[in-house]
């Protein structure tokens, strides 16, 4: 599901105003972060995720790992930050998009 340029766009401004909510450290990408992350997307969609500096993943790593095991989308990654997009199957969800 590839996103475009408008929407990244948009999910990048809602994100920008988000705490991170998922953190990964120095055991970088575990079973508990995984499942933490998809809880996550699954009842928000739009997750912002932290990397601490104990981790021996780069940001960017950390981001195509994670999405790729939660079947996401990287919106966005900047400094120890980066932001992640899933469309919620719940229908009591508010879509971002």
């Amino acid at each position: 599901m590839a996103l475009t340029g408008a929407q990244v766009r948009a999910l990048r401004s809602k994100a920008h105003h988000l705490d991170p909510i998922v953190s990964v450290g120095k055991a970088d990408i575990t079973d508990a972060v995984i499942s933490q992350a998809d809880t996550a997307l699954e009842n928000h969609e739009l997750i912002k995720c932290g990397v601490q500096n104990g981790s021996t993943l780069s940001t960017r790593e950390a981001a195509n790992m994670l999405a790729a095991a939660v079947k996401a989308e990287v919106v966005q990654v900047i400094g120890h930050k980066f932001s992640l997009y899933r469309l919620s199957h719940k229908e009591d969800v508010e879509h971002v998009l």
